[in-house]
């Protein structure tokens, strides 16, 4: 397991043919068996499974500032979304392969089938059925194709007109739709583990490869498994499977141009270990110029990307992933004693999350880690001896603490960093000065970014993030503040992943820089808009991104839209955004005089047509247009004194559509309920008058229905009805009264509008009620506004009780106990 250093001591006989090096992607024991391999050999050129045109790109990774992991992108150039990967780890074969050759001054070239067949391929393939499972690190050459439509959640390979799933080894949708998955095509590993009497091909794996070294002999390990693959394969037909079958017949002619050039015993080929067996069988020149004939083809760019250990794993729906990057990385760098500074990193992060976590812990966890190897029997801890070992010694048997250890180490969060030298569209340089010169750094875990818009540097970042997200490239999502609430601070939650690469790629076709980028795309976004509401959205996000440039265009087609709409609905729904982008102007210095008389004009054409719009709508849309019309309620009271001179008081004109609203029997019971709530809080309505309107709608006159609906409205959901009701006695004892007075055969019907109102509110408050409407009526006080009305539900008055607080209150008011006071006036006593 350790990271030995190999002497070959077999020399390799003369005359044997190119030295084929199956390996398994991402192992470390084979990069460890390549590079004791190549040493032993020292073949003349290297031939690496991966796509052709990246031969310019291979001198890059000898530069200082390339910290794998890395990955080949390939994309086509009219088409940035369809693209394939390529990744390499610090302990993938094919990386210490290319590291090898450069460090020896010998050619290295990549022989796979070229990006600008796979990506065609995939195109032409898009009826293809999804792949049934995930194919192998054995047969897989590692690209992940990213089309437009690869879903955000992990694990979810897809295949379609806008990207073309994996172009891996053995995939069964290569069969067509419906064939049958073939196991040891999907997982030749998988078969060899079981025909070992393994049920895990990952550790069987690291059994026989990763903990082993190769015993003085470099070339016995792919030997073995060259003997293993063909005995796999023995069944396949002699073109082998369609995908297969063309890339090895691809990598047979560059090995024999290899040959021809360089000598047949000179040439040195690293591939998945699947593939080896074909790449030896005898075939003419002709059959295999024969199967590349008629491939289809698409202009396709190349250039290196910055990868991460979790885009590695398996988990992520990568078809070579494994299932411990951080882990295997570990194995690959560390000197010596793995076992023990695998422990003490995890002690370390155990401690970093103040669990208590000692030296002794690690020395307890590592003797464990040995006895559970020697009785199951394994050369050397691996991975599950350690995971239990921590389980037991520094988890105490829980579960959640080795959650965090498999996140943050067995699968990890290293980001790789690619040269500036790297080919990059003109819109990716841009941005990686822009990264610079902020000073925000992409990374690949996830963290929290608190910016004061007051300073110029986190102002710039926040104009970035916005801009970004407006070309879809979601480095950055707004996330709620957990300081301030005030405009002028943001709060991000940043992850940089691989796939954005892909997403600046595609938004290079806006523009050159992301100012410009954002511009025209916020310009097209603007004309395409299919509603009103997402023309204000983006009117708003414009001003977030301070793109002054596109908001005159954004601006004529949303005043050209709303002259147009005559829909109340969609002028409520665009109005909040609207007048949200106006708070901006302080913060940000943006000029939003044009934005304030567009929200002013849809306010009073939403104050002219809501009375009529609210009339006769069904339970459905009556739930729908209270919504909206809260929504302009909040809206207008941002709008405040912001309007100009002309369109008066929106305010008070807006207490007027509400009264309106209030009093009209037309009007659904939830929306009347709301209206006359809103009047109530705005102090536009006493609170007698509120009661009195309650007690008309809770008449016997009045439809249960109608008046559960009126309930629901004046009351229900988060508007602090529960409270309301806590605190004003007269309220609560007339929806009492109305409840119990609700016929039986009504009340099925009025049940769930009741549910629904009083489940929102919080389980104090409903308790409270319950308490009060458990004591039943009694002869206290009313509500606080006092006057005659309904008696309230409070317990009488017991004025022992009240008088048993009384030499409290002098003690605490230091007054002498023996001067007579008045109840009444205590509160005075102090000034």
């Amino acid at each position: 397991m350790t990271a030995q250093r190999e002497r070959p001591d077999v020399p390799r006989p003369s005359g044997a043919g190119p030295l084929l090096l199956g390996v398994r992607h991402h192992g470390p024991g084979s990069a460890r068996a390549v590079r004791a391999a190549l040493a032993a050999a020292r073949p003349r050129v290297v031939l690496i499974e991966g796509p052709p045109e990246a031969d310019p790109l291979i001198p890059l990774a000898a530069d200082e500032d390339m910290r794998p992991p890395v990955a080949l992108l390939a994309h086509a150039v009219d088409e940035p979304g369809r693209s394939a990967f390529w990744p390499l780890a610090e302990f993938s074969p094919e990386w210490v392969a290319i590291r090898w050759a450069l460090e020896h001054g010998v050619p290295a070239r990549f022989i796979d089938l070229p990006a600008t067949h796979t990506l065609a391929w995939g195109r032409e393939n898009t009826a293809a059925a999804e792949p049934e499972a995930p194919t192998t690190a054995a047969d897989d050459p590692a690209p992940r194709t990213q089309g437009e439509t690869v879903p955000a959640t992990p694990g979810e390979p897809e295949q379609n007109g806008e990207g073309s799933g994996e172009p891996a080894d053995g995939n069964p949708a290569d069969d067509g739709p419906g064939a049958p998955a073939d196991p040891v095509r999907i997982d030749p590993l998988a078969v060899l583990a079981e025909a070992a009497g393994y049920d895990d091909p990952e550790r069987w794996w690291e059994d026989v490869v990763e903990h082993r070294g190769t015993g003085g002999d470099a070339f016995a390990p792919f030997a073995v498994l060259e003997e293993a693959m063909g005995a796999l394969r023995e069944g396949d037909a002699a073109d082998g499977h369609d995908r297969d079958s063309v890339r090895e017949a691809y990598m047979r002619l560059q090995m024999r141009a290899a040959q021809k050039e360089f000598g047949d015993d000179a040439v040195a080929v690293v591939c998945g270990a699947w593939h080896v067996p074909a790449l030896r069988r005898k075939r003419t020149v002709a059959a295999d110029r024969a199967l590349l004939k008629g491939l289809p083809k698409v202009k396709a760019d190349m250039t290196w990307v910055p990868w991460t250990h979790r885009r590695l794993a398996r988990a992520s729906g990568y078809g070579a992933g494994i299932d411990s990057p951080g882990w295997y990385g570990h194995l690959f760098g560390v000197p010596d004693r793995p076992v023990e500074r695998w422990l003490t990193k995890v002690a370390g992060l155990l401690r970093a999350e103040d669990r208590i976590v000692s030296s002794a812990h690690v020395i307890e966890a590592v003797r464990l880690a040995e006895t559970l190897a020697a009785m199951r029997g394994r050369p050397l801890p691996g991975l599950t001896e350690t995971t239990d070992a921590v389980r037991a010694v520094m988890c105490e048997g829980s579960d959640v603490p080795l959650s965090l250890v498999h996140d943050r180490l067995v699968v990890g969060d290293v980001l790789g960093e690619v040269p500036e030298a790297a080919p990059a569209v003109p819109l990716q340089r841009d941005l990686a000065r822009l990264q610079r010169r902020l000073r925000l750094k992409p990374e690949a875990l996830e963290r929290e970014l608190e910016l004061d818009l007051r300073k110029e540097n986190d102002a710039g970042r926040s104009r970035l993030l916005h801009r970004l997200r407006l070309l879809g490239v979601a480095w950055g999502e707004p996330a709620v503040s957990r300081s301030s609430t005030g405009t002028f601070r943001e709060t991000w939650r940043l992850r940089w992943e691989p796939e954005l690469a892909v997403r600046v790629a595609e938004a290079g076709v806006w523009g050159t820089t992301v100012l410009a980028a954002a511009t025209a795309k916020a310009e097209a976004d603007a004309v395409a808009a299919p509603s009103l509401a997402d023309i204000t959205a983006l009117a708003e996000r414009c001003l977030l991104a301070e793109l002054t440039a596109a908001l005159p265009m954004v601006m004529r087609v949303l005043a050209d839209r709303a002259a147009l709409d005559a829909d109340v609905a969609h002028l409520a729904q665009a109005l909040p955004a609207l007048v949200r982008s106006l708070r901006y102007g302080d913060v940000r210095a943006t000029d939003t005089r044009a934005l304030t008389e567009v929200a002013a004009g849809l306010a009073e054409r939403i104050f002219v047509g809501l009375p009529p719009a609210c009339a006769a709508l069904d339970a459905d849309a009556a739930q729908e247009m209270r919504g909206h019309v809260d929504a302009v309620h909040g809206a207008v009271g941002l709008l405040g004194d912001a309007v100009r001179a002309g369109h008066g008081d929106l305010r008070v004109r807006w207490h007027s559509v509400l009264r309106v609203l209030s009093g009209r029997d037309t009007v659904p019971g939830i929306v009347r309920g709301r209206a006359v709530r809103i009047l109530l809080d705005d102090g536009e309505l006493a609170q007698d008058e509120a009661a009195r309107l309650m007690g008309l709608v809770l008449s016997p006159g009045t439809a249960p229905a109608d008046a559960a609906a009126w309930i629901e409205g004046f009351v229900g959901g988060g508007s602090g009805g529960g409270m309301l009701l806590v605190h004003d006695e007269r309220l609560l004892g007339l929806v009492d009264t109305w409840l119990t007075g609700v016929p039986g055969d009504a009340f099925t019907d009025v049940l769930p509008l009741l549910r629904r109102t009083f489940s929102a509110y919080e389980p104090g408050v409903r308790r409270t009620l319950g308490e009060l409407v458990r004591r039943g009526p009694g002869r206290g006080s009313t509500a606080a506004g006092g006057g005659s009305g309904a008696l309230g539900l409070t317990a009488d008055l017991d004025s022992d009780r009240a008088d048993a607080v009384l030499p409290v209150v002098r003690l605490l008011l230091g007054l002498d106990d023996r001067a007579p006071i008045d109840d009444n006036d205590l509160a005075g006593v102090a000034g």
